[in-house]
Order: C-alpha cells, then sequence, then structure tokens
C-alpha cells in the first residue's frame, strides 16, 4: 500500500512506564530461545536504581565511561547479531521509540545517545553456539552546564533472520528479531517540563489525510502519561470539523510529536481553521491555540496522495488483473490451438506420404 514496507517487527521487549517514563526493559529469557540469544546489561556502579535492568546512569560533566552487554547465544548454531546505539525520539504514535533511529531531530535537542556512546569495536558480532560475547560502548559526556535526561537504547538484532522456534504474534513476511537496552543518562536537576505547539498543517499521518499538529516536548525531561484534548473548527463557519482524544501519550526528551487528526473517509476542504488543544498529565497541564488555513493546492494533493482515494487505484488493479488472466487464458488457447494445428499438419503428412 503506497509503497508501505510490510515488515513486522517483533521486539523482544518488556516496555515499561519507569522513573516517569518507558523506558525499555531487557526481555525475559523465557522468550529468548525462540530467537537463539539473549542480552544482559552489565550495570555499573553509578547507577541510579539497582533494580533496572537497563542503563540508568547519574552522570557527570565530561565524565567517560565502558558500558558492557553480555550477549549469550542459547542455540545449538552460530548466531550473528548487530548492535546499535540510537537516540530516543517520540513516534507518531505517541510512543517513545528506541528501535528505529530518528529521521529528524527537534531543534532544542543538545546531545544525542548516539554521538556521546560509541560502540567500541565492530557493530556485527558473531557467537558460537552456546558461548557468550561482550559488547562494550565508550560513552563521553561533553563538558558542559546541562541539567536533564539523554535518553536512547542499545539496539541488539538478529542479523540471519533464522529461529529455533515459533515467535508468538509472528507471521509469513520478513521478520526482525531483536531487544532493545534502555539507557538514560541524568546530569545536574532534571528541569520541569515545557511544551509548545510547532506547525498545524494538513498532511498524511501513515499515508492516512488529517490535520498534524506538531506538538513539541523542548525540555530534557520524559513527559509521561499525557492526555490529550483536540478540537479543529471551521473559522468561516464556527463548525465542529474534528474532536479527537488520545491517551497515554509518552514524550521523549527534546522531541517533537507528529500528531496526525485523521479525518478518514472525509475529504480535506480548503478553508480557515482553528484548533483547541488542551495536554495534560497528573502533575502539568498545556492548553494550546491556533488559526491555520489550508488552501486548495494543499487539500488537493493530501486527498490524492491519501490511501482513502485508493478505490480508483483498486478498481484499476481489479481491472488489470482480469484483463491479465483473459490474456493468459487466450495465450493457452493459442498454445492449445497451435499444437493441435501442428498436429494435423503432421498427419496429412504422412497420409500424403
Amino acid at each position: 500500500m503506497r509503497g508501505i514496507k510490510k515488515i513486522q517487527l517483533i521486539v523482544l521487549l518488556i516496555v515499561g512506564v519507569i522513573i516517569g517514563g518507558g523506558v525499555p526493559l531487557i526481555a525475559n529469557a523465557a522468550s529468548a530461545g525462540d530467537i537463539g540469544f539473549n542480552v544482559s546489561a552489565q550495570i555499573p556502579k553509578n547507577q541510579i536504581n539497582k533494580k533496572n535492568s537497563f542503563f540508568d546512569l547519574r552522570m557527570k560533566s565530561g565524565q567517560t565511561e565502558k558500558l558492557q552487554v553480555k550477549v549469550f547465544n542459547i542455540s545449538n548454531e552460530d548466531v550473528t547479531v548487530k548492535a546499535a546505539i540510537h537516540t530516543a525520539w517520540t513516534s507518531t504514535g505517541g510512543a517513545i521509540e528506541y528501535v528505529k533511529p530518528a529521521k529528524t531531530f527537534d531543534s532544542s535537542l543538545r546531545y544525542k545517545m548516539s554521538d556521546i556512546s560509541k560502540i567500541q569495536g565492530k557493530q556485527t558480532i558473531t557467537i558460537p553456539a552456546h558461548k557468550s560475547r561482550v559488547v562494550t560502548a565508550n560513552v563521553k559526556v561533553p563538558k558542559t552546564n546541562f541539567n536533564g535526561v539523554i535518553l536512547g537504547g542499545w539496539y541488539f538484532e538478529r542479523k540471519d533472520s533464522k529461529v529455533t522456534g515459533t515467535v508468538k504474534g509472528a507471521s509469513n513476511m520478513t521478520n526482525k528479531y531483536s531487544y532493545v537496552i534502555g539507557m538514560k543518562y541524568t546530569l545536574g536537576q532534571v528541569p520541569n517540563p515545557s511544551m509548545s505547539l510547532g506547525k498545524v498543517e494538513a498532511g498524511l499521518g501513515n499515508y492516512h489525510r488529517g490535520v498534524i499538529a506538531n506538538l513539541r516536548n523542548t525540555t530534557a525531561v520524559i513527559i509521561p502519561n499525557l492526555k490529550m484534548d483536540t478540537t479543529v473548527t471551521n473559522r468561516d463557519g464556527g463548525s465542529v470539523v474534528k474532536h479527537v482524544k488520545k491517551e497515554n501519550v509518552q514524550m521523549a526528551p527534546n522531541t517533537t510529536f507528529k500528531y496526525a487528526m485523521l479525518y478518514g473517509k472525509t475529504p480535506m476542504k480548503a478553508g480557515n481553521y482553528h484548533l483547541h488543544m488542551v495536554v495534560k498529565n497528573t502533575d502539568r497541564k498545556w492548553v494550546f491555540d491556533r488559526n491555520f488555513t489550508i488552501t486548495q493546492a494543499q487539500a488537493s494533493k493530501v486527498n490524492k496522495d491519501s490511501v482513502e482515494t485508493a478505490g480508483i487505484s483498486i478498481w484499476l488493479l481489479v481491472a488489470l488483473g482480469a484483463l491479465g488472466m483473459l490474456l493468459l487464458i487466450l495465450l493457452i488457447l493459442l498454445i492449445i490451438y497451435l499444437i493441435r494445428r501442428r498436429r494435423r499438419d503432421d498427419e496429412d503428412e504422412d497420409e500424403d506420404e
């Protein structure tokens, strides 16, 4: 569908709302047998909460440190694993994303986890059956007066795509089997959260048309458990165009949440609009109001590019499929005709002799 990659990512991790936000724990070993390996963070002395199995570290300006993760091969064959360190960001679904690397970053982000934490040596390792290997990351915190949280994830993916069992939820599509260990560095005093509303415009959310509101967390702190209540009204007539509620939104530090209020089958129309948004959790509340305009050109483009207008394409595919079947049948009939004709010609030649 419009070039969407049909890849089911089976991430064997437990995502918990921990220390005020979703920092991923490593998966439990019970599910690891399905993919042939598991991982274990080697917790250092500057761990804030010793009960956490991810890196929840107190850091200082200019600090250097080596972090290690032990990778266990629990299968009967060699396993190849690729490691990468990603900077956390907020997905379009309103969750903190550690698995996929971010394509863009908010302008308020000062330090990326992927910049200050680098894997030592090769990123891809092969582990013999029933053995283990240690992967090391070198951490170098800049000399800075930074206060807040730097967030990311240490990602491990099996590269040979072989499994030793059936992973619950897997399908016949191409799968990737992986772990993520959270990486959370806290420096100085954690600031109070602050949010702002960026650009509001017509656009596509996962190829569906709607109004996209860019909600920004401009502080170096996780903002958890947000509830959002948004109303879009037509300024020309005062009618409510869209009313959407969303809960359990988690925002990574210094990131933008591209919140898509989808229109479904309703076509996007040009006009002057007003957005009223209330965002809150148990500790804070933000209220945003914004006038915005959708031009005829913008509305036409969004409507054209959205999957909701794919009806013509679907019927076109059906027609092409039917035409293809017809051509195939005609080709088969032609081959049968030519074979029979050849046989008749051969029989006529035999009779002449």
